[in-house]
């Protein structure tokens, strides 16, 4: 049994809660009994989430739950427990869901109070331990939300996430997508709006399948105007590749330095396929970078990766990656210096707290690769960011499709090894009795499964399938696809609820929720089910799904899928391979005893392979 008088996070399998093991507050984790614990004693139930290399979660640790006060109010009066948003998708999902209808705005961490029963009746985000930057202490909201809560109980009630879903019914003028989605574009920066530049994944994936079809002027300098800021400005780490979270800036000048997963995936996706359409140089510099920092920073050293790398170094926001201008001048000589000036946007005020942050002028002399690899041999002397060791299915298949797709454009091999041995591992590690785990760490399993996980490990399946060696391997990974494909049925809405998908399945310690559609930062967990079904049944011979348009800009993998299944997509056949480089990126290669092309509706016959290559859409 255990004893709730006490902080009980050191059993937890979340680097993120293991943060919190020594706080004074009595930190429980979300499962049955703490929820049966509170609802028997009649105790308010305190949540808070965040993760492992959140900020603001670390001001919080340090500040209000390593106050003495704060904790012991909290330990009389409520039944505290923390989540960690990457293990619990669902849970962060429902109560984000909750604060942004509540206050119009969310973020972590995710500060709820809920009634003994469960429902939320107050939420918010950061609160210090004393007023500050205008906001109150959260030993007083605390004391108000109980005192309210006494007074008003009777009028607390189950939330209920919008049931606005992926019904989508949208008819898009298909010609105008580009021009639409300009209206938002940054002709000046590049990316879209005027203020926190986040990188627009979903959104350059469209454009990029678009182009492919359509040759369109606008998409392509929306495209190739937002790669180049992310890759020269300061969203990109320079020296060892990947990159940071989003820009604070309009200019993208100073990152939040926090690195994920999933977004090394994403970017190599996009770089990838504008490689392959674009062929420049620039992009596949990229590509090789990002996997220089997947191999040295997130390996796990078996074939998966780790979740993140946090933006604090010692409590200081980007302390590893940033230099004044003595430390540039001591790790160069003069003739170095010169090169790297000319290269950087470096000055003695610096750019960021009186330091510089590494902007990008030019591609500088031949020898400015050394002069980066001389200053990257220093910063790895520094002290570096927490890595959080979270082994995540879906973002590790996005890594795996990010891999392959850069293994066929830039023609590189061990990027297939590298997202092969990333398919079997999860296949190997994260697959039990039915149940595509969501995370492990140190081998300990997550038993909850999501929509997510099987959505994306279906996905990349489809692409593992496209380059298997043999029939003996075609008809091995065809398997994997079908039993992926049947198991999406547990999350399938069964009756009309205005929704389609469930993110989580039913039972366990919290209530099945509907998936979200939003494709920011990655592709929702709807519209990768979505992708991988289309794929998926073009594989297996099954009908071709149809989706009506979402919202663009909001739900624009979705609307990939949704431009492929009105005709806007290859099913290439052949008896034998076809070298990547010969096919347009919104195809499906498959064996067959004929060439084929079947596009917008209709399949046509060719006599050889150099005729069915010829009346493909040109590859720059």
């Amino acid at each position: 049994m255990t004893n709730f008088q006490q902080n009980n996070l050191d059993r937890s399998s979340s680097p993120y809660l293991q943060q919190h093991k020594d706080n004074p507050v009595h930190w429980q984790e979300w499962n049955e009994e703490t929820l049966r614990y509170a609802k028997e004693n009649g105790l308010l139930i305190f949540v808070s989430i965040g993760y492992a290399t959140c900020h603001w979660c670390h001001v919080m640790a340090n500040e209000a739950f390593s106050d003495h006060d704060t904790a012991d109010y909290l330990n009389k009066n409520f039944v505290s427990i923390k989540v960690d948003r990457e293990q619990r998708p669902d849970i962060d999902e429902y109560f984000m869901n909750f604060v942004n209808q509540a206050t119009g705005q969310g973020g972590w961490p995710l500060n709820v109070v809920l009634s003994p029963d469960g429902n939320p009746f107050l939420a918010g985000t950061y609160f210090p331990h004393k007023p500050k930057h205008g906001l109150r202490p959260l030993k007083d909201v605390l004391s108000d939300a109980k005192k309210w809560y006494m007074e008003n109980h009777g009028s607390v009630r189950e939330h209920e996430i919008a049931r606005k879903q992926e019904l989508f019914t949208g008819a898009i003028e298909e010609t105008t997508i580009a021009a639409n989605i300009y209206r938002a574009f940054d002709n000046t920066f590049g990316g879209f709006g005027t203020q926190i530049k986040f990188p627009p994944h979903s959104t350059l994936l469209l454009l990029l399948n678009f182009f492919q079809e359509t040759k369109s002027a606008a998409a392509q300098e929306m495209i190739l105007q937002t790669l180049d800021a992310m890759a020269t400005r300061g969203l990109h780490d320079h020296l060892q590749g990947g990159f940071y979270r989003y820009c604070v800036d309009r200019e993208w000048t100073i990152p939040h330095f926090e690195k994920m997963l999933y977004d090394q995936a994403m970017h190599l996706w996009v770089y990838a396929l504008s490689f392959q359409i674009f062929k420049r140089n620039e992009d596949k510099i990229v590509i090789e970078k990002i996997t220089r920092c997947l191999q040295e920073t997130f390996s796990d050293q078996s074939g998966l990766f780790y979740s993140a790398h946090d933006a604090d170094t010692e409590h200081i926001e980007g302390a590893t990656y940033i230099w004044s201008m003595d430390e540039l001048k001591e790790a160069m000589n003069k003739n170095e210096f010169e090169v790297f000036s000319e290269a950087y946007d470096i000055t003695d005020a610096g750019n960021f707290e009186g330091k510089n942050h590494l902007i990008k002028k030019n591609n500088g002399a031949g020898a400015l690769n050394k002069i980066e690899e001389k200053l990257l041999a220093e910063r790895k002397k520094r002290p570096q960011p927490f890595t959080d060791k979270k082994i995540v299915t879906s973002w590790n298949a996005l890594t795996g499709i990010g891999l392959l797709l850069a293994s066929r454009y830039a023609q590189q091999e061990k990027y297939k090894r590298m997202a092969f041995a990333i398919f079997e591992e999860i296949m190997q590690r994260h697959s039990l009795r039915g149940i595509i785990a969501h995370s492990s760490l140190g081998g300990i399993l997550q038993d909850q499964e999501f929509l997510e996980d099987r959505a994306s490990l279906l996905l990349l399946a489809t692409y593992i399938y496209e380059d298997a060696q043999d029939d003996v391997e075609e008809k091995k990974y065809k398997r994997i696809i079908e039993n992926l494909l049947n198991g999406l049925d547990k999350f399938k809405v069964k009756n009309d609820r205005g929704a389609k998908w469930f993110a989580n399945t039913s039972g366990g310690d919290f209530k099945q929720i509907f998936a979200q559609t939003f494709d920011h930062p990655i592709p929702s967990a709807v519209s990768l089910a979505e992708m991988a079904i289309f794929r998926a049944h073009k594989i297996l011979g099954k009908a071709d799904a149809d989706f009506g348009y979402g919202s663009l800009l909001e739900n624009d993998f979705h609307n990939t899928a949704a431009f492929f299944t009105k005709g806007k997509f290859h099913e290439i056949r052949a008896p034998e391979k076809i070298a990547w480089a010969k096919i347009p990126i919104n195809a499906l290669l498959l064996k067959d005893a004929a060439y084929k092309d079947c596009t917008a509706f209709s399949c046509h016959e060719y006599n050889s392979q150099d005729e069915l290559i010829n009346s493909l859409p040109t590859i720059k």
